[in-house]
């Protein structure tokens, strides 16, 4: 994490973190005004706080109301060292907790990652740098036990070089990585967490054997990302670059529609049509770019090329983002490997969604044959022990495809969760699925698994397979656990060896597809420095349905986005002309605003919170239309999940609406009990949402500039650091 400080007006200070400000102060026989607690009360508390979290972990997964736990810390000071300290954690529970809960409790303060910090001794690294925001030096730096390079199968350079060269590339593009967290709670399976320090909406995971392939895992996702552009995919770049030479890539094309929004005769090809317009609805006003918003500029389309030929196809950026999300894109030492992990992935995903939808009971993997891999079984075993049964079955579907799967049961809850992983060698295939299980997550986070269904439609709705690709997450047929399996076991290997191994194994994995009658189209992209690829194969690598293109396509923004930013300045007439969008749109009352306009608010605001349902509230409120804002108002409170003090600001508004509804009723008599209520302050608020002296209350004026968003601006400094390198890519 990176805290930037800024000095204020005498002793007090201002720490800034992802969208977190703290101020600190000091005591005022330290010559401080005692406004804030001080920099080491701070410290005092974290661990406090930490070791409750973890307590209220414990008991949320368990079902325990921590209503009457309670728990202090006091510390004591050694009287000749000052700095050694015992911090002394008590906890009193409520006498109906069982023996075993009491120390599961106190055994989860153990766990208080303050505590450990603390305990390990943290290093303290203290220089002068030139310019803070220039210094994009990573924090990535592992010190290996030797100067041994380590080579794994699927890489064609050692995981330190790996490591090196991705950390360079990144930090040669002005953007300083941190390593948010690591996990290691089974042998041979690691995973971390890593982000921007300056845009923390720019992260990803990384998962591995070693921390070493973890690191390596998570940079090329991370690499892959940004030369992909995911990152910023649904986002309003701004409009300045909306009318740069280029938005995307040097080498976009931008094609008008034509006659009566007909589709660009130079987009796609006759396969694509046939697949993404095979009723002939597809528009080109469904194809406009959601993150330039520039519809007089046209279809913003990027270069592909077919595997088959060789030829160049145009795919529009925003069909893309909106069916592909992330799938079929790596980063890698050379264009081979990237391929290969690209086409994995593909596989991967499609099988797994084949299996899961056709409820596809799988083999098991002989324990003969599992023995072959002792690094895996050491972390089934330990799964097991720890009371999570694992079933370790062949996804190949008879030897056809490379993908192997993982799957836990949960005893506790009737959860289970079922991870795939590809790759050409079983080996790494296997090692891949087991790594994704526990990707990011702890012990207790398997207990939020949903239970498997005899239920068909639950399995093949197709929100399921979305929360597959998302995290794995998704519901499991009963009969995917059939004793009876569907297919044979088979010892499968795609793999080569030798120099060339993954140009072979590349080829391979296109065979499979060209077999199966699929088109696959390839860019490349290394205008960061770094090798990375997207490959698409229509009809098969979609993550969301093809009909999304027409009914729930990102570019839906661009019916919304302007007025919104632009809401405190709009007139009734332009109000009301929102209002009926926001109402004939089919929108989700409960979206929040900031994905349907492509907005990234800082989530502690009002406008982080604002739904649908609450923006349609709040213009009611400014026309006047009190009973319709009564009627929304009346479902935001009973369903809506916000802030107490947003709730208590609409509870308000609700009791004055009622008596603004009711001709036998007079504000003046009640207004002294409102204040009492609900404070000066906040009634104000209210008298002026209904007297229309007060508008949109708590929604900081912003504009199409995006004024005051600076949680957004960050998002678009990391773009812009793209943009430049891209810029001087084609210059050469």
């Amino acid at each position: 994490m990176e805290i930037k400080v800024n000095f204020l007006d005498k002793q007090r200070l201002e720490a800034k973190f992802d969208d977190f400000t703290v101020i600190a102060d000091q005591p005022i026989r330290y010559k401080g005004d005692g406004s804030a607690p001080g920099p080491f009360d701070y410290f005092l508390a974290s661990s406090a706080l930490c070791a409750a979290y973890f307590v209220k972990l414990y008991c949320d997964t368990r079902k325990i109301s921590t209503e009457n736990i309670r728990l202090s810390q006091s510390n004591i000071v050694d009287p000749e060292n000052r700095y050694q300290q015992i911090f002394k954690i008590q906890v009193e529970l409520p006498q109906d907790i069982s023996a075993n809960d009491r120390k599961g409790i106190l055994r989860s303060i153990e766990r208080c990652t303050v505590k450990k910090v603390v305990q390990a001794g943290p290093e303290f690294v203290i220089e002068e740098v030139k310019n803070l925001d220039a210094d994009a030096q990573s924090l990535l730096a592992l010190k290996p036990a030797s100067e041994a390079l380590t080579y794994i199968s699927g890489k064609d350079l050692p995981l330190e070089e790996t490591i090196a060269q991705m950390s360079s590339v990144l930090a040669n593009l002005g953007i300083k990585i941190e390593i948010a967290s690591w996990r290691n709670i089974i042998p041979h399976v690691w995973s971390l967490h890593i982000r921007d320090a300056h845009s923390p909406m720019c992260f990803t995971n990384g998962k591995g054997s070693t921390k070493e392939s973890a690191l390596a895992s998570a940079l090329g996702e991370y690499i892959e990302r940004l030369s992909n552009n995911h990152f910023y995919a649904g986002a309003f770049w701004g409009e300045d670059i909306a009318s740069r030479a280029f938005v995307h890539y040097p080498n976009e094309r931008w094609f008008k529609p034509g006659a009566n929004d007909a589709l660009p005769v130079d987009i796609l090809d006759e396969y694509c049509l046939n697949i993404f317009n095979s009723d002939g609805d597809l528009r080109s006003s469904h194809l406009i770019d959601t993150n330039s918003g520039n519809v007089q500029r046209g279809i913003c389309s990027l270069p592909y090329i077919r595997q088959s030929d060789g030829e160049t196809v145009y795919f529009p950026s925003n069909l893309i983002e909106n069916l592909y999300v992330s799938n079929g894109m790596s980063a890698g030492n050379t264009l081979a490997e990237a391929q290969v992990q690209c086409l994995s992935e593909i596989f991967e995903r499609a099988v797994k969604r084949e299996i899961l939808e056709n409820e596809i009971a799988l083999p098991e993997v002989p324990p003969e044959v599992l023995a072959k891999y002792p690094d895996i079984l050491a972390g089934v075993r330990a799964l097991e022990e720890q009371g999570f049964p694992v079933l370790v079955k062949d996804a190949s579907l008879g030897g056809i495809y490379p993908v192997m799967c993982v799957t836990l049961m949960n005893p506790r809850t009737g959860g289970v969760f079922a991870s795939f992983g590809a790759h050409p060698s079983l080996a790494v295939a296997l090692e891949r699925s087991l790594t994704e299980l526990l990707q990011g997550r702890s012990l207790e986070g398997l207990n939020d698994l949903p239970p498997p269904t005899f239920s068909s439609e639950a399995v093949t709705e197709p929100n399921n397979f979305v929360e597959h690709f998302i995290d794995s997450s998704g519901i499991v047929s009963w009969r995917f656990f059939s004793s009876k399996p569907d297919y044979e076991f088979v010892e499968w290997d795609f793999s080569s060896q030798g120099e060339v191994s993954n140009a072979q194994e590349a080829a391979t994995l296109f065979d499979i597809l060209k077999s199966m009658g699929k088109e696959a189209y390839v860019a490349v992209y290394d205008q960061l420095g770094a090798t990375a690829c997207r490959i698409l194969v229509p009809g098969y690598s979609e993550v969301y349905p093809i009909e999304d293109l027409i009914w729930d396509n990102t570019n839906k923004a661009l019916l919304f986005r302007a007025d919104i930013l632009n809401l405190s300045s709009l007139d009734d007439v332009s109000l009301s002309s929102l209002l009926e969008r926001l109402e004939n749109n089919e929108l989700d009352e409960y979206g929040d605003i900031a994905t349907l306009i492509g907005i990234e608010f800082d989530e502690n605001t009002p406008w982080g919170q604002l739904t649908v349902l609450e923006l349609k509230l709040l213009i009611n409120l400014a026309l006047r239309r009190f009973d319709e804002a009564h009627e929304l108002v009346g479902a935001f409170l009973q369903y809506n999940d916000n802030t107490v003090e947003r709730k208590l600001f609409y509870q308000a508004i609700n009791a004055v609406l009622e008596i603004a509804l009711d001709i036998d009723l007079q504000l003046d008599d009640y207004i002294l009990s409102f204040r009492r209520m609900f404070g000066d302050e906040r009634m104000d608020a209210v008298i002026g949402s209904m007297d229309g002296s007060i508008r949109f209350y708590g929604l900081t004026p912003t504009s199409m500039k995006l004024e005051g968003l600076d949680r957004h601006h960050r998002l678009i400094d990391s773009y812009k650091k793209l943009h430049v390198a891209r810029a001087k890519f084609a210059r050469v």
